[in-house]
């Protein structure tokens, strides 16, 4: 594998600002994009966001259907870094902990975890009820890391653009990825 390839998958969940921009900052962090929407996050972005879903796909390197799980990212020997939910909708979250491979980014999220590559899943949900704890449960067992967008409040971000930089970036930690927008926390008093 030459360049950097991470999956992006964005379900329909409230939210889709961080998939949007998880895409910007691949690119300028130049990796490798493949992305796979649900037809909720679609919508979704229609509703929350002031863009295209064509501009959002140009984002990416790749965007495959949802529906073609003969898309590369299908396949164990298509390498990648691993895959990035964000946000997880609690039914995507379901579908992977149940392993149930109805769409291409269920799949792709399968194959990560059978593969033993990183699958971060950034749901977005609250209150949870117990089904969706124990679906966090499950996934966390399989090997992924349940990474809900939580702000960092140490890190005294003024809007609202600044906090989800925080959050993606402390995301691309888990891959390596340096992010230059991140706060680290330099231990004592402000």
């Amino acid at each position: 594998m030459t360049a950097r390839r991470i999956v992006v998958g964005i379900s329909g969940a409230s939210g889709v600002v961080l998939g949007v921009r998880l895409l910007e900052l691949l690119r300028e962090l130049d990796v490798e994009t493949h992305l796979v929407m649900t037809r909720a996050a679609m919508l979704t972005i229609a509703h929350e966001l002031d863009r295209s879903l064509e501009s959002v796909k140009a984002m990416a390197s790749v965007v495959y259907p949802i529906n073609d799980v003969g898309a590369a990212i299908a396949s164990g020997s298509f390498k990648t870094e691993g895959m990035i939910v964000a946000p997880c909708s609690m039914r995507t979250l379901a579908a992977i902990a149940s392993g149930v491979t109805d769409t291409l980014l269920s799949r792709a999220a399968d194959v990560v975890l059978k593969e033993r590559r990183r699958l971060v899943l950034l749901p977005r949900e609250t209150p949870l009820h117990l089904g969706h704890l124990r679906n966090m449960v499950a996934v966390t067992e399989m090997g992924a890391i349940v990474m809900p967008p939580v702000p960092a409040f140490y890190a005294g971000v003024a809007s609202l653009e600044a906090m989800i930089d925080q959050i993606l970036g402390r995301a691309l930690d888990l891959f390596g990825l340096e992010c230059p927008r991140v706060v680290r926390w330099r231990g004592g008093r402000p």
